[in-house]
């Protein structure tokens, strides 16, 4: 968080949101403001201003907005701190959901079927179909991303013991591993 960050500039709105929080405070100084209450009635009242009222709250808007470009002239942000997760080179990813393996067998099927429509339309069709799938005839992708889950979190474990493991996962699910020495190892 920069300590030094700006104030944004505010709308005519929220100026006069301003002045109505001040007009309440002024009479009831003790009470509590119920938000969603103190909201609706300032919109209602923002509503039926006219104009002229108005105006002088977009010119106090103006001149805000003035006020934070020129404060944004002179404003150095300050370096970011990205907070970059370490991950594991040799960490295994993680196992496709039962859709994706549906969509990945079906997607050729659709785009065959619609030569030329767009990406986005071929995923809703894939997903209007996943929908109208049956419990049964989803049965085997769910039992393939659980088996391939189970795969992958042995494989997760082999490489947290730091047993430097070659895996294959062939297209059926199954599977053959290898323990690899560290000079041998390539990815």
């Amino acid at each position: 968080m920069d300590p030094k960050k700006l104030r944004g500039k505010r709308s005519s709105y929220a100026f006069f949101v301003q002045t109505c929080r001040e007009e309440h405070k002024k009479k009831r100084p003790n009470a509590s403001v119920n938000f969603s209450e103190f909201s609706k009635k300032c919109s209602e009242r923002w509503k039926t201003m006219s104009a002229q009222e108005k105006g002088k709250l977009e010119d106090m808007a103006k001149a805000d907005k003035a006020r934070y470009e020129r404060e944004m002239k002179t404003y150095i942000p300050p370096k970011g701190e990205t907070k970059k997760k370490f991950r594991d080179p040799n960490a295994p990813k993680r196992p496709p959901p039962a859709f994706f393996l549906f969509c990945s067998e079906y997607r050729p099927k659709i785009k065959g079927e619609h030569p030329g429509l767009p990406t986005g339309d071929v995923a809703k069709k894939l997903g209007e179909r996943w929908h109208h799938t049956t419990a049964d005839d989803k049965q085997p992708y769910e039992k393939k991303a659980a088996d391939t889950g189970v795969v992958i979190a042995w494989k997760f474990k082999q490489v947290l013991v730091g047993a430097q493991h070659k895996l294959v996962i062939y297209g059926d699910g199954s599977f053959s591993s290898s323990v690899v020495s560290d000079a041998a190892y390539t990815k």
